[in-house]
């Protein structure tokens, strides 16, 4: 039985640069009709093919209402790459690169992604990264290249005058402890 043609790797998703080396917008295709739509979330394969070849260890996911500030975060040790995405809501993505020997290091870029323009971030090892909710709540997952570990967990903070992360308020955001405790880029632990 002939399956017909051999579509490429890379032909079932669109890859966009952004302003950081090695961070990229993912477009899967989405195939939707009157019943709603597919798409494949994840596949090694294809993922290679647009030269994701990070092998994840954990799928994480986090469920946020409206203004929700969460980061800076990434761990010194045991760096995670994360491959983000929105199942329902909306947030505004941002990482920041904190690989030294970046052209881009202390740079950072905001990302819209959503369950309607169902993008994926890729981020990684060597930035930190957060999220604020756009959306009345949101459910986002990403998947890790390491394993959370706490010990080596580190929090870039999200109002560091220098960087001037525009996080698009709208309101007062809702801030952890923890995260009202990260420390300034001049201050942080960060990578070679």
């Amino acid at each position: 039985m002939n399956a017909g043609p051999v579509r490429s790797m890379t032909e079932a998703i669109k890859t966009i640069p952004t302003s950081l080396p090695g961070m990229l917008i993912v477009e899967p295709r989405v195939f939707g009709d009157e019943r709603g739509f597919f798409l494949e979330s994840y596949n090694e394969r294809v993922m290679a093919g647009i030269g994701i070849r990070e092998r994840f260890v954990q799928d994480n996911h986090s469920c946020s209402r409206h203004n929700v500030l969460r980061g800076l975060h990434y761990q010194i040790t045991q760096a995670q790459g994360k491959l983000v995405r929105v199942v329902e809501g909306e947030i505004l993505d941002i990482a920041v690169d904190l690989r030294r020997s970046s052209r881009a290091f202390g740079a950072w870029e905001g990302v819209r992604l959503s369950g309607e323009n169902k993008r994926m971030l890729w981020i990684p090892a060597g930035f930190a990264h957060g999220f604020r909710v756009v959306s009345e709540k949101a459910h986002v997952l990403y998947k890790a290249t390491d394993y959370y570990a706490p010990e080596h967990e580190r929090t870039l903070a999200w109002n560091d005058p220098e960087l001037k992360i525009d996080w698009e308020h709208d309101g007062k955001p809702i801030v952890s402890a923890k995260d009202q405790r990260g420390v300034a880029l001049r201050d942080a632990e960060t990578f070679d």
